[in-house]
């Protein structure tokens, strides 16, 4: 799994429930084509990264058919989960 390209949007809080700040995140993935997370349609990831405290972490996240829209009940290993949380810390410390 090889992350080509991102976008990344400030969550608002208007009522000041959550704590800390929330990002919403969405990666577009280039997969393997013998993986079994593979489409012909092309994958991303949809995320929401959470941080708090000087805390990280991936509050929530989906697997999406980039053409379909169709959420796929895939879940990251540990080392896919580590990539992106690392990807998505860099990306946030550049905003």
């Amino acid at each position: 799994m090889k992350i080509i390209e991102s976008t990344i949007e400030l969550l608002e809080d208007p009522f000041g429930i959550l704590s800390g700040e929330r990002y919403e995140i969405f990666l577009t993935l280039e997969v393997d084509e013998e993986d079994e997370l593979f489409s012909e349609h092309g994958i991303k990831l949809k995320l929401i990264f959470a941080i708090e405290n000087n805390e990280s972490k991936i509050a929530q996240y989906d697997f999406i058919e980039n053409t379909t829209e169709k959420v796929l009940d895939f879940a990251l290993d540990e080392d896919e989960e580590q990539q992106v949380k690392s990807y998505c810390e860099q990306v946030v410390a550049t905003l």
